[in-house]
């Protein structure tokens, strides 16, 4: 166990996050800065030019990813900290940044402190987590670990038909591919709850064992339109009412399933879309979450047996799946470290998963990885009202701390 009493800097903690949210900072205190926009480049030069400030070395690989390097006394493979900088429209402050920032901060207490770490340490920012202007999220990582194609995930395009690689080189950070993360002897990621739990149960760390695994459907009923005045109730074919159906009798099975299991019926799409026409066509999202490979089975069996009776209307149901992912547990041992290390400062911890995916999740893959969570208040993200009390973040960073002093002690 690291006996270190080095603690990070709370103040400059918060001056750091506050520069940060100055690049696509909205009028009611959000952020809206989109991967490789002219306020990602802002927020990436900002970065750069407080690592270098304080004698970092600052590499750029082929996707755009950062690494802000330490020496240690050996040239092994390094300790990584992460996230990334790039937000949602109209997101919070936290998302995502504060894992940079902590990565910054962690840098520079050990710089400040004559810190000679066993092996290189690293701060990381991975380009386009979000997939709010190119899809899909976790798009670098996925290509780092393999589970993306490079040339097909670099030809995605925005709304504006500007391509991924197009608005990287735009804003000058298309670096060398032999500059990517191929191996860490761990990679870790401070992130933002996201969610209530931590704050209703009064809790300051959460130790991340898992990321969720999931199911996306989509579900398309089919009926007829008619006039909605004039045709009689039991002679008709409404696509609309029959959806409803459905959606009721999958939410009853899918509640009766496991109380852990969480489902979402988050997009729903109605033709012709007017008031005086009988609804001929639903499509509607479904998507389920479970750290249960057996139970997310259940869930497909109920999704894949939906049908309409005859009796509510002579509808069809046809369902697609959409995408899916298995749970990704992340290394036990570097859970048991972030734990250890929390109850060391006196800080309040839970075990608990994430439902929302990080890129943690893809390097778990070929780096042994772990994240920890700290309080979201109300449990908003992804919306302007995105908040962290400075107290929690400063709390995550100093077990981020701790846990690098540890590994590399």
């Amino acid at each position: 166990m690291n006996d270190q009493k080095v603690k990070i800097n709370g103040a400059r903690l918060q001056r750091s996050l506050e520069a940060f949210a100055d690049f696509g900072r909205t009028d009611r205190n959000g952020v809206t800065r989109l991967a490789l926009s002219e306020e990602d480049k802002q927020a990436r030069d900002y970065f750069r030019s407080c690592c270098e400030e304080i004698g970092l070395k600052v590499k750029v690989d082929d996707l755009g990813n950062m690494y802000a390097m330490l020496a240690g006394s050996s040239s092994e493979p390094p300790v990584v900290m992460g996230s990334h900088l790039d937000s949602v429209k109209k997101g919070g402050r936290f998302d995502g940044v504060l894992g940079v920032a902590a990565g910054l901060e962690v840098m520079r207490t050990l710089v400040e402190n004559n810190v000679t770490p066993r092996v290189p340490v690293v701060v990381m920012n991975v380009t386009n987590e979000e997939g709010a202007r190119f899809e899909p999220s976790m798009m670098a990582s996925g290509i780092l670990s393999g589970k993306f194609d490079k040339d097909t995930m670099t030809a995605k395009k925005d709304t504006d038909g500007l391509t991924f690689l197009e608005a990287l080189q735009s804003i000058g950070y298309e670096g060398d591919a032999k500059n990517r993360l191929t191996e860490a002897e761990a990679f870790l990621e401070l992130h933002i709850e996201q969610g209530p739990i931590l704050e209703k149960e009064d809790v300051s760390i959460g130790v991340v064992e898992c990321v969720l695994g999931m199911v996306c459907y989509e579900i398309e009923v089919s009926g007829e339109s008619d006039h909605a005045g004039t045709t009689p109730m039991s002679m008709r074919n409404d696509a609309l009412f029959a959806a409803m159906d459905v959606m009721t009798e999958a939410r009853g099975k899918l509640a009766a399933l496991d109380a852990d299991l969480v489902y979402t019926i988050g997009r729903v799409n109605v033709w012709p879309n007017i008031h005086t026409v009988i609804p001929n066509k639903v499509v509607f999202s479904l998507e389920a979450r479970h750290t249960s490979a057996d139970v997310i089975a259940e869930v497909e069996k109920i999704i894949q047996d939906m049908t309409v009776s005859p009796q509510k209307a002579a509808c069809n149901v046809s369902v697609q799946k959409l995408w899916g992912r298995d749970t990704v547990w992340f290394d036990p041992a570097l859970c048991r470290t972030f734990e250890q290390l929390a109850s060391s400062l006196g800080y309040s911890n839970k075990r608990m998963v994430s439902g929302a995916g990080h890129d943690a999740q893809f390097m778990a893959s070929y780096i042994p990885s772990a994240m920890i969570f700290v309080p979201s208040v109300n449990g908003k993200s992804h919306d302007e009202d995105e908040l962290t009390s400075w107290e929690d973040c400063e709390k995550g960073v100093n077990v981020l701390l701790d846990a690098v002093l540890t590994i590399v002690g």
